[in-house]
Formats: C-alpha cells, structure tokens, sequence
C-alpha cells in the first residue's frame, strides 16, 4: 500500500509538501508458483481456437542440404490448436523449444520439433512455418566462373487428425521465351524471367537442390548470377532454342514430380512476367491433396 510523507523545505515554513511513496515490491518472494496462470483459466464463450502462438520471429537457423548443412536466418510462425475451455495458450514456450532444437532443417527434424511443441503446448493440433533465402553455388555454363545463386523455400510441418505432414516449397526464378513470339517473327522473340513455385508434401527425404532442378530443367533456360559474355551468348541461345508457353513450364514439371517417389502430392506454379505486356501469365497443375 502506499502512504504519504510530510516535509517542509528548510528555508520557508509556510509550505508544506505532501509526497506519495510507493514501497518497491519484494520480487525475491516471487516465483511462478504464487503468481496466477491466467492462461489456463476457464473461458466461459466456449469457442474453439484453430491456432493460436506467435508469428514474425527471426531467428539464425541451419537447414539440410545436399552439399551439407547451410546456414540462413529464418521468418518462424508457430501455432498450435488451443481448446475451447481454455483462456490462452503459453507464448513463451515456443520460443524455448526453438532454443532446444538447433539440429539443421530436415523432414525428420520438423516432426520432431512438431512432436515437442504439441507434447509443450498440451495441444492436439499445431502449424510451424519457416522461411527463409537458400543459396546454391553455381558454376557459369561456358566460362565456368562460380557465383551463389539464391531461391526462396518455405518449410510447413502440420499435425492435424492425427497425422503430421511436412511440405517443402521452393521459389525458382527461371528464363522463359515464348513460342508463338518465335514462330511469327523474322528474328528475335520476347523472353522473360519466370517465378516456377513447387509445394511438395513429403513422403521421404527430397534434397532442395534437387527440388530446384527439377523446375530449372523444365524452363527455356536456368539462370546464374554471375555470367560472362560467352555464357550471355550461351544462355541466350539456349533460350531460343527451348521455347516455354507458361502451360509447358507446368506440365514439364509435373511430368517430373509425378517420377519422384519421395512425393506424396503437389502443387506447380509458373508465374511469367511478360516483358511485351503489363500483366502475368501464370499456370497451376494440383495433384493429390494439399491440405
């Protein structure tokens, strides 16, 4: 409880000053034993949460690849499903077990994490999502100088019904020219760089470089960071050579998921930013169930 202390100043009697004192709390007698759990009382609405935790953490992280373990600093989102009778979920815990779990990013190691934060949380439901730039060291196609080439990929592991699910998804800018430009023009046809995003539900291990490729492989031509003239000249034939409408950007894709045993299902999307109009074409292929 507060109280008050009365004092006058020492030259002059005819004021006196009132000052509120406040005692400062004794936090050596505090613990989270005699404090209140807010979080875990009642709430009368009676509403299920789907999720419920923390988005927008950014934090250093390593991730598995085929050349080794890389590392990369992620945008994390963690949730989990918070039950009706239930006020709040414990935002501070997933931050522990982000601190505990420091193994590299892997189909296992995101169902473990998974395994954890439901066992931490009390849930029987959760999401985590991570994002984050991969880099690929590549090597110019003629004058085989070496520069990092950079994608984006998005690990999602969901636990729901019972099952837990892990899809990897990369983001490949590629080159596409287009065919109808070819066959109509006396010289030259109009090329762009095309965005080939490819979701893929996991069913066994499937390396990020090999995710990568399989959207590089099917587009007019790859891109690289660093290029000499000769490899200008190579990359700009090549493209000629391999025209791509954005339907067979997917489909060739699709052709080559569909070969892959370690997918269970997908989604393919090619997004081309036509450089002789001032809009996108894009095409979507879905095979097996994403949710």
């Amino acid at each position: 409880m507060p109280f008050f202390l009365i004092f006058r100043l020492k030259r002059s009697q005819n004021f006196v000053f009132l000052a509120k004192i406040t005692p400062i709390m004794n936090t050596n007698t505090l613990s989270n034993n005699n404090l209140p759990d807010v979080q875990s009382s009642a709430d009368p609405r009676n509403i299920d949460i789907e999720y419920v935790g923390v988005k927008g953490i950014e934090l250093p992280i390593s991730v598995q690849s085929a050349s080794g373990t890389q590392p990369t600093v992620a945008q994390i989102g963690m949730y989990v499903a918070l039950p009706a009778e239930h006020k709040g979920t414990h935002m501070s815990r997933f931050l522990g077990l982000l601190k505990e779990h420091s193994e590299p990013l892997c189909k296992s190691s995101l169902i473990k994490l998974m395994g954890d934060m439901l066992s931490t949380l009390e849930s029987h439901a959760g999401r985590i999502d991570f994002d984050f730039p991969f880099f690929v060291k590549k090597s110019a196609p003629i004058s085989k100088l070496e520069s990092l080439m950079n994608y984006r990929v998005h690990y999602r592991v969901e636990h729901k019904n019972g099952n837990t699910t892990v899809t990897q998804t990369v983001t490949v800018p590629v080159t596409s020219l287009c065919p109808c430009s070819k066959e109509i023009s006396n010289y030259g046809a109009h090329n762009q760089r095309s965005h080939v995003t490819i979701a893929a539900k996991l069913k066994g291990d499937l390396s990020l470089e090999q995710q990568i490729r399989y959207a590089e492989q099917s587009a007019s031509c790859e891109l690289w960071s660093r290029l000499k003239r000769v490899d200008e000249k190579f990359v700009t034939e090549s493209a000629y050579e391999n025209p791509k409408f954005v339907e067979d950007l997917v489909r060739d894709v699709a052709v080559a998921l569909n070969n892959d045993k370690n997918i269970q299902a997908y989604s393919v999307q090619a997004e081309n930013f036509e450089s002789i109009h001032n809009h996108s074409a894009f095409a979507q292929i879905t095979c097996g169930c994403m949710d």
